[in-house]
């Protein structure tokens, strides 16, 4: 008997409940035992995504429910990870538009939805966390339909069905007075109005390649949506590259998704989203075929990157003390590797110097996550501010621009509005709630570097920032960041508190008592515009005449300690941030205080 196969992704704005959602339809269609631990949020596999709260990668599962399989493609809810919802919007049919009850659609809903519409995918809205207090779905309701008209929802995708749900609790229901019980609405609607995949069962095999995963025992495994034929254990293929190279393989094996893992299968039929392993190379945008006669299929448009970031070795003077890949050869392997499988990503060597590497990306944070995967992998790098791409037209250097929204609670304006003119930034509109203003900024996305950080200190922690590309606009002018200067260390060894406790009336300090420092290390902060050299290691001298309690009593300020998003935003052009598995330390370019005058 044929099973029905649906194929969903999931989109929602960061911290709308997805992955939430994703738990309880995998607990309700039967993937977990009554008696298994799962652990909250089991789509966010990686630490970092645990941590952070926000989807890094997109993920496969799927739920099997009477007699029907639902493939459901977790996909980020970041603008800067948008390379990956462009690749799974070729491996599904339709899409589950996830939005809070309270906050409405965000940007990132927007950047996501748009893409999806476009592709001409079916949407069904959930109207998600409606037992929460403040809640207000109907209003939201008419948010989300105002949303399709303004990114040209075709009729068919304006009339999607809503339904209300509570993704902790874990019910769903039709119209609001419904009675509260299961998810089975859901899984209803995703039946009767998701269509069946569009595949040629009786075609010969063809499949696009639209995610890459890792397995010890058998490598690399192609995933993806079989658009025609069926595929069996041992079956012959040809691999088709982008650069029209073509390759014969033959498959190993073939998983298939079932809750949170992968099982293997004897065939793949027309339709479904399968993993095939067998080949030593595959990428994404590869099309796998029967024949060597077949044509390859095209591979959805990507954004082009709009920031680029340098990565190379450490050579400071602690270089090798605490990491286990050090060396150029190393980091070039293990960003080559990242290209792989992040679509979204471009790596280019420096040809002047040598263990110098770019990384494009959408944004800083992109990149900022890869360094810190890296350093938990036990990598040692610099790393300098990020910096934006120019283009050249008409002689004219153009630079990206982008959209953001900024939600701010009303007695922030002020300061809020002075820190975006200075950053170059334009209010297109302002909407005004009870008691916080909606902002929406066109802004250079220079201007955005480092801002986010600025926006917490000056809402206390209130204010929260979306932010999508625009376009490329003439360049805007200087933009002043960081109005401090530094303390910069002129001598190698350990701060000692005697040191430090003068210094910490110049300015903030990055380093306390016992901390290992370095020449040319930035150790504070100095109020002025200005460096300043200074000496953090010096011990006091001890006389042949003492007197009682001198030299007791040395009360130090605990130091300001950067994460790595911080650091990378709060350095200078002529700065970088010193990356190993144990410390993030900021420096200068040039360690040496003759070779910074010289330049």
């Amino acid at each position: 008997m044929k099973q029905r196969i649906r194929n969903i992704a999931i989109i929602a704005h960061v911290d709308h409940g997805k992955t939430t959602l994703v738990d309880q339809l995998l607990k309700q269609g039967g993937a977990f035992r009554s008696n298994q631990v799962v652990a909250e949020r089991a789509m966010d596999s990686m630490d970092l995504e645990r941590e952070k709260g926000i989807t890094i990668k997109a993920k496969n599962t799927a739920v099997h429910w009477e007699n029907a399989i639902i493939n459901i493609v977790d996909t980020p809810g970041h603008a800067d990870f948008g390379g990956e919802v462009e690749r799974v919007m070729r491996m599904v049919d339709g899409v589950l538009l996830l939005v809070d009850a309270y906050d409405g659609p965000q940007a990132q809903t927007r950047f996501v939805l748009k893409k999806a519409l476009k592709e001409g995918l079916k949407p069904i809205v959930v109207i998600n966390k409606i037992d929460r207090d403040n809640s207000d779905p109907m209003k939201v309701h008419d948010q989300v339909l105002e949303l399709f008209l303004e990114l040209d929802a075709t009729e068919e995708q304006f009339q999607a069905p809503f339904i209300y749900a509570s993704a902790r609790t874990g019910f769903a229901i039709r119209e609001l007075e419904d009675e509260r019980v299961d998810l089975r609405p859901l899984f209803e609607t995703i039946l009767d109005y998701i269509p069946e995949p569009v595949a040629h069962p009786e075609k010969p095999f063809q499949m696009l390649i639209s995610n890459i995963d890792w397995n010890d025992y058998v490598g690399r495994i192609g995933v993806g949506k079989i658009l025609a034929g069926e595929i069996k254990t041992g079956d012959t293929v040809f691999a088709m590259r982008k650069d029209g190279k073509k390759e014969r393989c033959k498959i190993t094996k073939i998983f298939e998704y079932s809750g949170l893992g992968m099982t293997d299968a004897q065939n793949g039929q027309a339709g479904n989203i399968v993993g095939l392993a067998g080949f030593e190379e595959i990428d994404i945008g590869d099309t796998l075929c029967a024949t060597e006669d077949m044509e390859a299929l095209p591979f959805v448009e990507i954004d082009p990157p709009t920031v680029e970031m340098q990565f190379s070795i450490n050579d400071g003077p602690f270089a090798g003390k605490e990491g286990k890949f050090v060396t150029s050869r190393q980091i070039r392997d293990r960003l080559l590797r990242e290209v792989k499988s992040n679509v979204g990503l471009q790596v280019r060597e420096d040809d002047e110097s040598a263990g110098v590497f770019f990384i494009r990306a959408r944004g800083a944070m992109q990149t900022a996550i890869l360094a810190e995967q890296m350093r938990r992998e036990g990598y040692e790098m610099l790393i300098a501010r990020p910096t934006v791409i120019t283009k050249e037209i008409d002689g004219k250097t153009y630079e990206p621009y982008e959209t953001l929204w900024a939600e701010i609670p009303n007695d922030a304006m002020g300061s809020v509005m002075q820190v975006l003119a200075g950053r170059k930034g334009r209010v297109e509109a302002m909407h005004q709630h009870k008691t916080t203003l909606t902002l929406e900024v066109t802004i250079p996305t220079r201007g955005l570097i480092g801002f986010e950080f600025d926006l917490m200190n000056l809402t206390s922690g209130a204010g929260v920032m979306s932010h999508l590309f625009k376009e490329y606009g003439p360049m805007a002018g200087e933009i002043v960041t960081r109005l401090s200067g530094t303390l910069v260390s002129m001598a190698q060894g350990m701060a000692t508190a005697y040191s430090l406790d003068t210094l910490q009336e110049r300015g903030k300090m990055f380093v306390t008592h016992g901390d290992e420092v370095y020449e040319g290390m930035l150790v504070g902060e100095n109020p002025r515009n200005e460096d300043m050299p200074v000496n953090p290691t010096k011990e006091k001298q001890l006389s042949n005449v003492r007197s009682q309690g001198e030299g007791k009593g040395i009360q130090l300020t605990p130091p300001i300690r950067f994460n790595l998003e911080r650091a990378i935003e709060y350095i200078a052009q002529d700065e970088l941030v010193e990356v190993t598995p144990k410390s993030i330390r900021l420096r200068k370019r040039l360690l040496k205080a003759h070779e910074r005058k010289r330049q």
